[in-house]
């Protein structure tokens, strides 16, 4: 996914992060200016649902124009195929992340 939050408000006519933020107060989103950075100029981590909506409203837009669907970057990060054992089924081999055992026999 791909953050737009600055082009959408670029439309708007928002050319500045403080702008931005007086809108969404405004609107009743009182948000912090680390926050308001974070949302500006990168893609945030996480963003919640009841921020989003307010967000979406400022800019009169929808949340398919601030979430842009990437299939290739998707596409690029899946695991590459493991070769198919004779049976013609994949082999499964688990992966051990953040110290898990395997599972009981």
């Amino acid at each position: 996914m791909r953050w737009n939050l600055r082009m959408k408000a670029a439309e708007q006519g928002i050319w500045k992060s403080t702008e931005m933020r007086r809108r969404l107060a405004e609107a009743g989103l009182e948000i912090s200016t680390g926050k308001m950075s974070a949302l500006w100029t990168g893609t945030p981590t996480t963003v919640r649902l009841d921020d989003l909506e307010i967000i979406c409203v400022v800019l009169n837009c929808t949340t398919a124009d601030l979430l842009v669907h990437e299939p290739e970057v998707a596409a690029a990060r899946r695991p590459k195929a493991e070769p198919q054992a004779a049976t013609g089924s994949p082999t499964v081999v688990p992966r051990l992340e953040r110290g898990r055992t395997l599972p009981p026999i």
